[in-house]
């Protein structure tokens, strides 16, 4: 990982750029390598990425920040960071792990050719938390040694590449089907799931621009009672909560990340008066915009 700018309030970007001439666009190296080739004063900077980002904890407890939402931690916990998340490692040392940071082109790209997109694998089904037990941490750890392995094989950088990029496909998959599994296990129904997994998606595309349960669920063809429950079921939370969680998340970023005014802030999430942004944000964090970014100097 390498700092190419220092943001204000203390979040810099990290894009992937490993050591040359280190020639591949996927890298892993335990956590503790990382601590001892890294400052520590630079093991505590909150980063926002610019890749993706997995951690497999294989011992010890910490606490992760994802979102400015603390994460506890254990001995088989996976946690996956998509790019444009915020992460901070915390100030727990007792524990380690493996580090998997891969850059958006490593993956199959989009395509109008079937055959391709079959082979695409969509990182939206990934849990962004899952745990382990022993015999799935095990398994989780003998594929990621067999791709350290694999990346020593005499080959040329086309073949290695495509090795490594397969190799992680069936891994998350595997994960994928795992979460999937456990899901079913908690007896959540599949039709509901995948309406709350739609609307999801449309949160995250929309939410910037639609802040009515009614506006997703007329998107989703349902009522928005049915929306609400599918909701309430997959994360335990109304649709309208869901929402105003995804538009205060984005608020924290931006308050945080960049320069823009409170002003700008409210309209760029699509609030007509800064005065009504302000009452939402402290209805939903306890403090006013001006006082979250104070405290965040």
């Amino acid at each position: 990982m390498v700092r190419i700018s220092k943001q204000k309030r203390n979040i810099e970007r990290l894009k992937y750029q490993p050591v040359l001439p280190y020639p591949y666009d996927v890298e892993i190296f335990r956590v503790s390598d990382l601590k001892q080739r890294t400052p520590k004063e630079r093991m505590s900077v909150t980063y926002r990425y610019e890749f993706y980002m997995l951690i497999c904890v294989t011992q010890g407890e910490c606490i992760q920040w994802v979102d400015f939402e603390p994460i506890s931690c254990s001995t088989g916990t996976f946690l996956a960071i998509s790019p444009g998340q915020v992460h901070n490692f915390g100030h727990d040392e007792n524990w380690d792990g493996w580090i998997i940071l891969f850059r958006s082109e490593f993956l199959i790209p989009n395509t109008s050719t079937l055959n391709e997109l079959k082979l695409a694998f969509d990182f939206g089904r990934l849990p962004s938390i899952l745990n382990l037990n022993h015999n799935e941490l095990r398994r989780s750890i003998a594929s990621i040694e067999q791709m350290i392995e694999d990346l020593l094989i005499e080959g040329t950088e086309e073949d290695i590449h495509m090795l490594l990029r397969y190799q992680l496909y069936a891994f998350v998959t595997w994960l994928s089907i795992l979460h999937k599994c456990k899901r079913m296990n908690e007896t959540i129904d599949s039709q509901t799931s995948l309406r709350f997994i739609s609307f999801q998606k449309l949160v995250e595309k929309y939410f910037a621009k639609l802040s009515h349960v009614s506006e997703y669920a007329t998107r989703l063809n349902c009522t928005e009672k049915t929306l609400t429950r599918a909701t309430m079921a997959a994360v335990g939370i109304s649709a309208k909560a869901f929402i105003s969680a995804r538009i205060n998340l984005e608020a924290k970023r931006l308050l945080m990340h960049t320069d823009y005014s409170i002003s700008d802030i409210a309209e760029k999430l699509n609030f007509k008066e800064a005065t009504h942004f302000s009452k939402f944000f402290k209805r939903e964090t306890g403090c006013t915009p001006a006082e979250f970014r104070q405290q965040h100097l």
